[in-house]
């Protein structure tokens, strides 16, 4: 499904009542609300974090040093609009062209990838993963406004091809670094599992809802044992 295909698709849902959800919670206040604290939160955490940030570049690489810090990858944003995801790297650079080998070994149900022991993962990698720090450089994406710090997960668009009517749903908002699936079942949930607490989160989305999850986050942040 071309970018072109999946607007088309997005659109379409609006006759068909499924963008009910959207029209109905995006409310101003509530989205200015979240914008600034998407903001503040984001420059202080980017200020704060700039030494583990260097410290983590360097053990990186270390490790790999013909490879570079971060990860950078094409994901599915806001009505289907494509953005550039950053993370630290935490597989082998050969990781992209190692996927299609792997994709039997694939450990949740539905249209995305996970497996607990993934051979493409370095060292640090594991470390990284195991307390989610590898996703801190996302922050720089909730400063420019393609995420925010809470909402779906953005799927990437392999994903997206596979997903159904009812699950382009999730596409209706800005997606998050964190949500009420990452805090509930992370990795342990399936596909559709996950398309429905998603779903629950945008219909009863509010400020409060949203700082909910932010507190729930920092503990659940790291070392949860559901994270790989």
């Amino acid at each position: 499904m071309s970018m072109q295909e999946l607007k088309a698709t997005l659109e379409t849902q609006q006759y068909i009542g499924l963008q009910k959800i959207q029209r109905h919670r995006e409310r101003p206040s509530y989205l200015f609300s979240k914008r600034g604290l998407d903001v503040i939160c984001s420059l202080f955490g980017l200020i704060i974090l700039l030494p583990i940030f260097l410290i983590i570049g360097i053990l990186i690489k270390l490790e790999d040093p013909k490879g570079s810090v971060f990860f950078v990858q094409t994901r599915i944003g806001k009505n289907g609009k494509p953005f550039k995801i950053f993370k630290f790297r935490s597989m082998m650079t050969s990781a992209e062209d190692m996927l299609h080998t792997l994709l039997d070994k694939n450990e949740v149900s539905g249209a995305m990838f996970k497996m607990k022991n993934d051979p493409r993962v370095s060292r640090i990698g594991r470390l990284l993963r195991k307390s989610s720090i590898d996703e801190l450089p996302q922050l720089w994406n909730v400063l420019m406004g393609d995420m925010s710090l809470v909402g779906p997960r953005p799927p990437l668009p392999r994903e997206v091809k596979m997903y159904t009517a009812y699950d382009m749903q999730r596409l209706l908002v800005i997606p998050g670094c964190t949500g009420l699936w990452q805090v509930t079942g992370r990795n342990s949930t399936s596909f559709q599992d996950m398309v429905e607490i998603d779903l629950k989160y945008i219909s009863e989305r509010n400020f409060m809802i949203d700082l909910f999850i932010i507190l729930k986050t920092v503990r659940v942040f790291f070392g949860s044992k559901h994270a790989f």
